[in-house]
C-alpha cells in the first residue's frame, strides 16, 4: 500500500469561525487511505478550536511565519520552521493566512516542498503578496474577479468553498418560526468592514414596517460598541438584537426571514452560503465575492453605501407572499447544492494535493 501523503494545514486561530469551518472539512473529511493530516496554528484560543481538536488530529501550536524585516536575516529565521516540516516528513503545506507574509512560502522552498495557499480575501495591492505568489507553487482563488491578481500565474485555480448541505438543512434544523414580525439576520465577524451601520440605516428607514434584525457575532468589541451607539441614536433600541457570537448558526437561520451581508470586502462569504443552504431569501451588497455567490440572482444585490437602495430590497422581500419567499429560499438551496456542493470541493483539492506532490517528486 503507497505511503499515505501528509497535508499540513497552517492557519493563525480559529477565533473565527469561517476558514477554520473550511480547514475543519478539508481535515475531516480527505480520503484518510491516500491522505494524513495535521494543523499548525498560533494558538488554541476561539471557540472553533475545540472543533479541530476533537478531530484527533495532530494539532502543533508553534509560530510558522517570523517578521520578514530585516530582510537579510530572514532565510536563517525561516530555518526552525523548514526544520519542523522535515521532521515531520510533510509533503504538502496548505496555508491559510490570511496576510500576504511569505515567511512560510520561503520556508517551504528550502525544504523542498510545495506550498499553496487560499486567497481568501480581497486584499491586494502590496509587493508582498506578489512575492508570496511566486515562492508557491499553487494559488487557490475562490471568486471570479481574484484571478486579475495572478495575470502570469498560470498554477491557479477557482475552487469556490463548499458546504455541507446536509447538515445546513432547513428540514433538519426543525425549528419553528413563532415570531410574528418580520425577521432580518445577518452572520459577520464583527469588524468595520462588515459594514452593519448600512443595515441599521436602513433599518431606519423601515420604521412604518414590523421588522427586527439580529445581529450574531462577537460582542466586545470597539466597533460592536459603536454600533449599539448607532441603535440608540437612530431610536432601534427595541428593534435591533446582539445575539453574540454562535457555533451553530441553524436554529437562528431557520427563524429568520431575510438574511442580509452589507460587507465592504469579503472573498467568499460562507455565512451567505450557509443561509442560502437554509432556504433563506437573502440580499447582498453588489462587491466581488458576494456578486460572485449571488451571480445568478443579480436582483438580490443592492448598491454598497446606499440605505435606500437596501431598505427598497428588504421591502421587495416583504412584499413577497409566503409561498413566493419559500420559492425563492428552495431555489437559492438548489444553486448551493449544484454550485458548491462539499463533496466537489473536497475532490478537486485531493486532486490538487496528489498532482502538486507527483510533479514534485
Amino acid at each position: 500500500m503507497p505511503r499515505r501523503l501528509h497535508i499540513l494545514y497552517t492557519i493563525p486561530n480559529f477565533n473565527t469561525a469561517g476558514s477554520g469551518k473550511v480547514v475543519y472539512d478539508l481535515a475531516n473529511q480527505l480520503d484518510p487511505k491516500r491522505f494524513k493530516v495535521s494543523v499548525v496554528c498560533n494558538h488554541g484560543r476561539g471557540l472553533f478550536f475545540k472543533e479541530i481538536k476533537a478531530l484527533g488530529l495532530p494539532i502543533h501550536i508553534i509560530p510558522f511565519t517570523v517578521p520578514l524585516r530585516p530582510y537579510y536575516t530572514v532565510f536563517k529565521r525561516v530555518q526552525p520552521f523548514k526544520y519542523f516540516l522535515k521532521a515531520q516528513s510533510v509533503d504538502l503545506v496548505h496555508s491559510w493566512h490570511y496576510s500576504s507574509d511569505w515567511s512560510e512560502a520561503l520556508a517551504c522552498q528550502r525544504a523542498r516542498i510545495p506550498f499553496v495557499y487560499t486567497k481568501k480575501a480581497m486584499s491586494w495591492g502590496t509587493i508582498h503578496w506578489k512575492i508570496r505568489s511566486y515562492l508557491s507553487a499553487f494559488v487557490i482563488t475562490v471568486n471570479t474577479q481574484m484571478k486579475a491578481f495572478f495575470p502570469n500565474k498560470k498554477q491557479q485555480e477557482l475552487i469556490p468553498f463548499g458546504l455541507d448541505t446536509t447538515y445546513y438543512n432547513k428540514e433538519i434544523a426543525k425549528v419553528a418560526k413563532t415570531n410574528a414580525t418580520f425577521k432580518l439576520i445577518t452572520v459577520a465577524n464583527l469588524v468595520a468592514v462588515k459594514n452593519i451601520e448600512l443595515l441599521l440605516q436602513a433599518m431606519h428607514l423601515l420604521k412604518h414596517l414590523p421588522v427586527q434584525l439580529d445581529i450574531v457575532g462577537d460582542r466586545q468589541n470597539d466597533y460592536v460598541q459603536t454600533l449599539k451607539q448607532l441603535v440608540i441614536d437612530l431610536d432601534l433600541d427595541t428593534r435591533v438584537s446582539f445575539l453574540g457570537k454562535h457555533l451553530d448558526v441553524r436554529p437562528l437561520l431557520a427563524e429568520a426571514d431575510l438574511y442580509i451581508i452589507p460587507s465592504k470586502q469579503e472573498g467568499m462569504p460562507m455565512a451567505l452560503v450557509e443561509a442560502m443552504a437554509m432556504q433563506l431569501p437573502v440580499l447582498g451588497s453588489n462587491i466581488p465575492g458576494i456578486a460572485y455567490v449571488l451571480q445568478d440572482f443579480p436582483e438580490l444585490l443592492f448598491s454598497l453605501f446606499d440605505a435606500n437602495a437596501l431598505a427598497t430590497k428588504i421591502e421587495m422581500i416583504y412584499a413577497m407572499s409566503g409561498d413566493e419567499q419559500q420559492k425563492l429560499g428552495a431555489k437559492l438551496r438548489r444553486y448551493c447544492v449544484k454550485h458548491f456542493s462539499i463533496e466537489t470541493f473536497i475532490k478537486r483539492h485531493e486532486d490538487l494535493y496528489l498532482n502538486l506532490v507527483k510533479q514534485e517528486r
